[in-house]
């Protein structure tokens, strides 16, 4: 499977992706910021960040889009744009019929960190070692949208927006059929690697 993350905000939207691999680990594909110039006016930097959200999507074609569910802070300000780039990355990612799911700050810490209170920092190390990078991803948008991305590959139950209305893509399809297959053959009694 492959996940985006997406770390929705207006100056900077942290954009990651991922691909799943046997026995719970995870490859880095991609990972980089989408801004936009805070002198610009507020739709032509939705509109900036919604073409580079686009430009993401068709270059990688996920999966599934998993986004950063967007919590009332002190700053209003800073909400509205978060909630508005989410909105942007949502709506990008239905017009292409690919599965939203959305996943809590606290959520992702815990499943990267092992604790919902980790600090950016611990964020980085944790997803450079999951990921088997040499660098922490940086900046720490980046780190996030890849956490958000590790999350949902290994917590999807529940996380998925429209619920029954979504159809598995081709190569969610795929990898179900693939899995379903493995499975069956260990029930039967398939050799195993060390048996042959």
């Amino acid at each position: 499977m492959r996940v985006l993350g997406v770390d929705p905000g207006l100056t900077r939207c942290g954009v990651g992706v991922v691909d799943s691999l046997p026995g719970r680990k995870a490859r880095l594909v991609d990972v980089g910021v989408v801004g936009s110039d805070p002198a610009t006016s507020i739709d032509l930097r939705l509109l900036h960040i919604a073409s580079g959200l686009d430009e993401w999507l068709d270059r990688h074609v996920p999966d599934v889009v998993a986004v950063e569910r967007v919590f009332a802070q002190h700053n209003l300000g800073t909400v509205m744009g978060t909630a508005q780039v989410a909105g942007l990355a949502m709506v990008a990612a239905a017009r292409r019929g690919i599965p939203v799911a959305m996943h809590t700050p606290s959520e992702v810490k815990a499943a990267v960190t092992g604790s919902g209170r980790a600090g950016k920092e611990q964020v980085q190390r944790m997803v450079a070692r999951i990921l088997g990078l040499d660098d922490l991803p940086r900046p720490a948008d980046a780190a996030d949208a890849l956490a958000l991305a590790v999350t949902h590959l290994w917590r999807p139950a529940g996380a998925l927006q429209g619920g029954e209305r979504h159809e598995l893509t081709p190569a969610q399809r795929a990898w179900a059929a693939a899995e379903q297959s493995a499975r069956k053959g260990k029930h039967r009694g398939a050799p195993s690697r060390t048996a042959r």
